[in-house]
């Protein structure tokens, strides 16, 4: 075959190959977990938040995400409703910012057809409003058209713009760190 017909059919077939590679991570809210811990004076701070929905879209061949997961901002949860609305009041500002976003663009490491993996997702994530790069690790595992996503990571809440929730002798960290499971299909 000459040179030129190969290099043609290279860029005939390189979006069908390419369309094969790309799948869609279509997450289950209902299954899913948005976790916090604050860490502050007195004691340990641990909050729920729901996940409202969540769809990646990936192709392990060029390293690109796209898609978003979407928090309900109001829907926190930490087992003291004071403390929770404050929360929601002063510090999410839930009236004018109902959601929490993150973004994924780019990630780093392979992505395994099935089984564990572990990469580096990095993205913009979104609170009051303005959007953020951060870059979190995901542990990924495939089980057939089943996949599970866990991150762990620390959000500087107070660099980004946020109220810290500290009064008298009760001070809080100006970072908290949160733990997402995201639970789902895979999709073509």
């Amino acid at each position: 075959m000459r040179p030129f017909a190969v290099f043609a059919l290279a860029v005939l077939l390189a979006p069908v190959v390419a369309d094969a590679e790309h799948q869609s991570f279509i997450v289950n809210p209902d299954s899913s977990e948005v976790k916090i811990t604050l860490k502050t004076t007195h004691e340990i701070v641990n909050g729920t938040f729901h996940l409202q929905s969540g769809s990646i879209e990936f192709d392990p061949g060029f390293q690109k995400l796209a898609g978003s997961v979407i928090v309900l901002a109001g829907s926190g949860k930490t087992g003291n409703s004071s403390r929770d609305s404050r929360m929601n009041k002063e510090i999410l500002k839930v009236e004018q910012n109902a959601n929490i976003f993150f973004e994924p663009k780019t990630y780093t490491g392979t992505i395994a057809p099935s089984g564990d993996s572990t990469i580096q997702a990095t993205g913009v994530f979104t609170l009051l409003g303005t959007p953020h790069e951060i870059t979190v690790p995901i542990l990924i595992h495939f089980d057939g058209a089943t996949a599970t996503a866990k991150a762990h990571f620390v959000v500087p809440y107070v660099a980004w713009g946020l109220k810290n929730p500290s009064f008298l002798i009760w001070k809080a960290d100006n970072d908290v760190a949160i733990d997402i499971v995201l639970t789902g299909r895979l999709a073509k």
